[in-house]
């Protein structure tokens, strides 16, 4: 159950909070420089998924991840972290997504609905691609 941040419970089917969720979803689309077809795109995907949908519920009303729906133990904050890992070990090549806080939670949230339909691939991405350099990484 999530709870918002007020500390009443929500129903995240809920007409209104679907609603604002998916203005929230084009919204963080839109600031993350991505067009109206990826936020659609994007919105149908996470509809889809109850437990991610949850987590971005969640986000939005309170700012804060609930971690409440894993993937073989991996969370939403667990995939961010090794997303901003791997986005640090692109620094120097330019990847626009580093310092854009926006781009990193949309991209979390994908990552979190790529490794829902794909686990066996995404999961052992994460535990072994990381942007730690290391004698022999290149």
């Amino acid at each position: 159950m999530i709870i918002d941040g007020s500390g009443k419970p929500v129903d995240i089917h809920d007409k209104e909070i679907e609603d604002a969720a998916h203005t929230w979803s084009k919204a963080l689309c839109e600031c993350a420089g991505r067009n109206e077809a990826y936020a659609d795109k994007f919105w149908q995907r996470l509809i889809s998924s109850e437990g991610v949908y949850s987590e971005f519920v969640c986000y939005m009303l309170t700012q804060n991840f609930e971690c409440s729906y894993n993937i073989d133990g991996v969370t939403i904050v667990d995939i961010m972290v090794w997303q901003v890992d791997l986005f640090k070990a692109g620094m120097d090549m330019g990847r626009p997504e580093r310092d854009d806080p926006d781009a990193l939670l949309l991209a979390a949230f994908n990552a979190m609905l790529d490794m829902e339909g794909d686990p066996d691939t995404y999961l052992t991405a994460y535990r072994h691609d990381t942007g730690t350099d290391y004698p022999g990484k290149f």
